[in-house]
């Protein structure tokens, strides 16, 4: 044990004065901080937030924004990409529609093991939020409009297989395991959703937050639970054309 240590440990079983004197002016200086002073620390804020604010921007529009385009079939129109640069995994071609919104705390990958090149198309005024994770098994799409709130999870293939001495031998995902996602227009995910492989959820469901959806759901409905069921209709207004 090192003498640091020891010292540590004998200053917090404070069994000596000097030992309990010790602990109190670390606990004193842990805490200390220089008074506010609202005329000065107020600005200094206003500066700090703003220097942030432009470095984050000036990151945002010259690093990250042409990094993450490049990795795209094509470059998407008016692409508001936020917080950092999205993690691809994989072989995955993604298309991105305009004026869509990408958090950079977010993950997509495609399945390795497949004849088939994963592909991840994205609609318009789209918007995928804080680490959410987009696993493209052959074939993942988002219609337009489409919402997902942060930590979604889209599973369209689970990664190993079911059999365990499979998995313990390092084997891929059998093709069964694998299906297709499909968000249609005006789909919104609140936070936490889970979709299952094979899943389609009709025109301007919403499902709420922490749900698994395992199955299909209809247009226009209100889905919540594990697994989700529908709970209500929602009006007339969000199943029809916007």
């Amino acid at each position: 044990m090192s003498a640091a240590v020891s010292l540590r440990r004998w200053v917090k079983r404070r069994e000596h004065p000097l030992a309990d004197l010790a602990w109190r002016t670390a606990s004193m200086l842990r805490t200390l901080s220089v008074p506010v002073v609202p005329a000065l620390h107020r600005p200094l804020l206003e500066l700090h937030v703003a220097a942030r604010e432009g470095v984050a921007t000036a990151l945002r529009i010259a690093w990250y924004t042409p990094l993450f385009q490049a990795q795209l079939v094509k470059p998407a129109p008016r692409l508001y990409l936020y917080g950092g640069l999205p993690l691809v995994i994989g072989p995955l071609d993604i298309e991105i529609g305009a004026g869509s919104r990408v958090s950079g705390q977010t993950t997509f990958t495609g399945r390795s093991a497949g004849a088939i090149q994963p592909r991840l198309t994205v609609g318009s005024n789209v918007d995928i939020g804080w680490q959410t994770t987009i696993a493209v098994g052959r074939r993942v799409v988002l219609g337009d409009n489409v919402r997902i709130a942060g930590r979604a999870l889209l599973a369209g293939y689970p990664g190993h297989p079911l059999d365990p001495a499979d998995r313990a031998a390092g084997l891929p995902d059998t093709p069964d395991q694998v299906g297709d996602i499909v968000l249609e227009d005006d789909v919104w995910l609140a936070t936490g959703v889970t979709v299952s492989a094979s899943v389609r959820i009709g025109r301007g469901t919403v499902v709420a937050a922490g749900s698994v959806v395992t199955r299909d759901l209809p247009a226009g409905v209100l889905a919540a639970g594990v697994p989700a069921r529908v709970v209500r209709p929602l009006p007339q207004k969000f199943g029809e054309a916007q």
